[in-house]
């Protein structure tokens, strides 16, 4: 018994040493900090180990430095942005920018994101559609395809996709391969050798350096950008893999939004796929080249800023941008995510907006893919109900869809989900869109959506069964650690 007790006392004093370290020293946000307390409460020791995979916090210092970004010039036409922004002489090309200046001020200060006015953007919200033109666009590439996602499956889609790249790269077009590990984990580096002998070059972004043990587990690069030839560029939700073309049945049609940006934001997305690129290779960096920045005209009108957010970020820019463009709303706020589990600045910023007579229109899947995600999700939209939202549950397979529409004006599309995880934990890009025309067709999507869905209401929602109210709880306690 005095050796259980002296063990049990180690174990007591590990923990609260522990503790102190998170409270201490980590400074997180109250809330997980104190889910993460609870964690260590009840599964002691193990706890820790688990808080060291999941959530311990990067560097602060930043993880992705390009020193060629002074040679094409993107820092001096941000300073000159910002300063003909704040002295009111920005040379605005549509209306719908020239009202949002505040917001394009915001991602200019403290995301580097320029605002480009020269973009012509195509739509998709269905996967065949989505590939077949991405196909297309490889298919014509003639000097470089840069390629990155989150998930790159060895499946049918997969494979076509592959093919394709591997048949440019023998033609000559240098061609880039980034995928995370972790999104990607069933795909080994043997799946591009065909790619690889033909030229092509491949990373993974943060492998493990143990082989089955990643201590970067949860800070994963969730982002899906295509760049090709430094004109086109692809951005949205879809990633490579047979369930987005909703051939899994477990999922059944697969509803998710995606860009194709033809126009100069294509040169920021092929910063930040440059940026990624570099962080991943140790051998095979890219240096600044003109062939990835061509100078070109083009005859579109839709403003465009690409903002990106990371753990490795002082600021969470995408919730910012989101929070920026909800208090600005006066009609309407249509959004469309998977998960919906927001902070309480976000949470707030709805809530203030349903009861100032905004009109909410909130839509998530009928099914989890995640079960503590998908019962939080739930948690939060019970509160949004009692504030006037309208919640709708999408019955058509399953929506991936991260769109935000504010009064059929600004929008935003992208990889972030509407929650802790896409915020302050993964790398995410998403495309803020100043054009009227794209929030017109974006705001029809959500309305046919609404056809294919149900909705939920505060009565509804009051009669949900006991088990289900304790699911809620325990996902909702959890939460800012999902």
């Amino acid at each position: 018994m005095s050796i259980l007790s002296t063990l049990l006392g180690i174990l007591f004093f590990l923990n609260l040493i522990l503790a102190a370290v998170i409270i201490f020293l980590e400074r997180k946000d109250a809330g997980a900090t104190w889910a993460w307390l609870m964690v260590l409460f009840f599964i002691p020791l193990l706890g820790f180990i688990l808080y060291l995979v999941f959530d311990q916090n990067l560097s602060r210092k930043r993880l992705f430095d390009w020193d060629d970004m002074k040679k094409i010039g993107i820092e001096g036409l941000i300073q000159n942005q910002i300063h003909t922004l704040k002295e009111h002489r920005f040379p605005f090309r549509n209306d719908i920018s020239s009202r949002y200046q505040d917001l394009i001020y915001m991602h200019l200060i403290n995301n580097d994101a320029l605002l480009t006015q020269d973009n012509e953007i195509a739509l998709f919200t269905h996967g065949e559609d989505k590939f077949q033109a991405l196909l297309e666009d490889m298919d014509a590439a003639q000097d470089h395809i840069h390629i990155q996602y989150y998930i790159f499956k060895k499946d049918h889609l997969g494979k076509r996709i592959l093919e394709k790249l591997t048949e440019k790269a023998r033609q000559g077009v240098k061609v880039r391969v980034l995928y995370d590990e972790m999104g990607s984990r069933r795909t080994r580096r043997r799946f591009f050798k065909d790619l690889l002998s033909a030229g092509g070059e491949v990373e993974v972004f943060f492998p493990s350096k143990i082989p089955f043990i990643n201590l970067r587990l949860n800070y994963r690069n969730h982002r899906k950008l295509v760049i090709l030839d430094g004109k086109v560029g692809y951005v949205g939700g879809f990633n490579i893999g047979d369930e987005y073309l909703g051939l899994n049945p477990k999922f059944g049609y697969w509803r998710d939004t995606h860009l194709r940006i033809e126009g100069s934001s294509a040169l920021a997305m092929q910063t930040r796929f440059i940026l990624d690129w570099n962080q991943a290779s140790r051998s095979k960096k890219i240096a600044y080249d003109l062939r990835y920045f061509p100078l070109s005209s083009f005859s579109g009108k839709a403003g465009v800023q690409i903002v990106t957010c990371g753990p490795d970020s002082e600021w969470e820019q995408i919730k910012n941008g989101y929070i920026k463009m909800i208090s600005s709303a006066k009609k309407s706020i249509l959004i469309q995510t998977p998960y919906f589990i927001p902070d309480v600045s976000l949470l707030d910023s709805l809530r203030i907006a349903a009861l100032t007579g905004v009109v909410v229109r909130i839509m998530i899947p009928n099914k989890p893919d995640h079960l503590f995600v998908y019962w939080a999700t739930y948690s939060y939209i019970g509160e949004l109900l009692k504030a006037g939202a309208k919640i709708y549950i999408y019955d058509n397979g399953f929506i991936h869809a991260k769109t935000i529409v504010v009064d059929e004006a600004i929008s935003s599309v992208g990889t972030a989900n509407i929650d802790v995880r896409s915020f302050r934990l993964n790398f995410e890009v998403n495309a803020f869109l100043y054009d009227q025309a794209l929030s017109a067709d974006l705001t029809s999507v959500f309305m046919d959506d609404i056809e294919k869905s149900r909705e939920l209401t505060l009565e509804e929602y009051h009669q949900r069964p006991l088990m289900i109210k304790l699911k809620e709880s325990i996902s909702r306690l959890l939460s800012p650690i999902l």
